[in-house]
């Protein structure tokens, strides 16, 4: 790698979405009502979820919750950044501000796919061992699946974090990205890769890839398990319980893959922005609407928190 013009950066300038200042203009209204739409999804969630009782003790709205304050922290630790990049002239970011964005960015994203693998487990034992359900998705292990779920991404995010610390940067310092994001963010070092790159090719597969295996292997039993079933009723009932959380695994990892899997002929650096802004927004966005529009049970239980809050 080119390693003149070494220094002890303060600041890293973000490329952002575009160079053209009337674009900039179109994108900040609308990616603040993208935010704000966010925002009211995941609160209105969460609020949902904690106010009525049926729900709380249900284990996939335990994890929904959770999945929902990811979603929160995941699009708050970039979002707000970018739009006040998007009317500034500047558009820099602290090297400390960098470093936490980027250790906010990789944990909340991480903790996204471990909450996401839980969910899988819970339709795999309601609909492939409904007799253990109650035992096997018992309040306790649902705690353990959620320490689990937060524990191991914080511990891989402080890995990451911590290497990039040690690492030099190069002038100009300008991440090719909107955020600071792992690759974005190396591809602005001039130290040597080597140790990160072996890390990311052993411990960063394992954590990304690991979470989706389990989906996968879940979903397998699941599918085959209905199959089985005589009924095409009862078959329609089982697949609908699915079909919210195949929707929000597709569009996550869908963005999640491109960015990190895509070959070393780098792909248009537009197609990156578009998918970053898939996963850290897009697919956060959706997700209250995707759960609320296509579920029985949380229409129901709006009208009972309404109607128990507001008559």
């Amino acid at each position: 790698m080119n390693r003149k013009n070494i220094t002890q950066v303060s600041e890293f300038l973000l490329r952002g979405f575009t160079s053209q200042p009337e674009l900039q203009k179109l994108l900040f209204p609308f990616l603040l009502s993208m935010y704000l739409l966010t925002l009211f999804g995941n609160v209105t969630i969460i609020w949902l979820i904690r106010s009525d009782t049926q729900l709380r003790q249900t284990p996939m709205y335990f994890f929904l919750s959770f999945l929902a304050v990811a979603d929160l922290g995941f699009c708050t630790s970039v979002i707000p950044k970018a739009l006040e990049n998007l009317v500034s002239q500047e558009k820099t970011i602290s090297y400390s501000g960098c470093l936490t964005q980027l250790f906010v960015a990789i944990f909340i994203g991480n903790a996204d796919s471990y909450i996401l693998a839980s969910m899988a487990y819970d339709r795999f034992v309601a609909i492939c061992r409904p007799l253990y359900y109650s035992t096997m998705m018992s309040h306790k292990c649902c705690l353990q699946l959620a320490a689990v779920s937060w524990t191991i991404p914080f511990f891989h995010s402080l890995l990451y974090t911590y290497m990039i610390s040690r690492v030099e940067f190069c002038n100009p310092e300008e991440i090719p990205q909107f955020f600071c994001d792992l690759y974005p963010v190396l591809d602005v070092s001039c130290s040597d890769s080597y140790t990160i790159d072996l890390v990311l090719m052993t411990e960063g597969i394992v954590e990304i890839l690991g979470p989706f295996v389990l989906i996968i292997i879940s979903y397998i039993f699941i599918f085959y398990t209905i199959l089985k079933i005589p009924s095409a009723v009862a078959k329609r009932k089982a697949f609908s319980t699915c079909g919210s959380h195949i929707c929000v695994v597709v569009m996550y990892f869908g963005g999640i893959s491109f960015v990190n899997f895509k070959p070393n002929s780098q792909l248009p650096q537009k197609k990156d922005t578009v998918a970053a802004v898939m996963y850290t927004l897009v697919t956060p966005m959706l997700n209250p609407f995707i759960y609320t529009l296509r579920n029985s049970e949380m229409k129901a239980a709006m009208k009972r928190v309404f109607k128990t809050h507001f008559h």
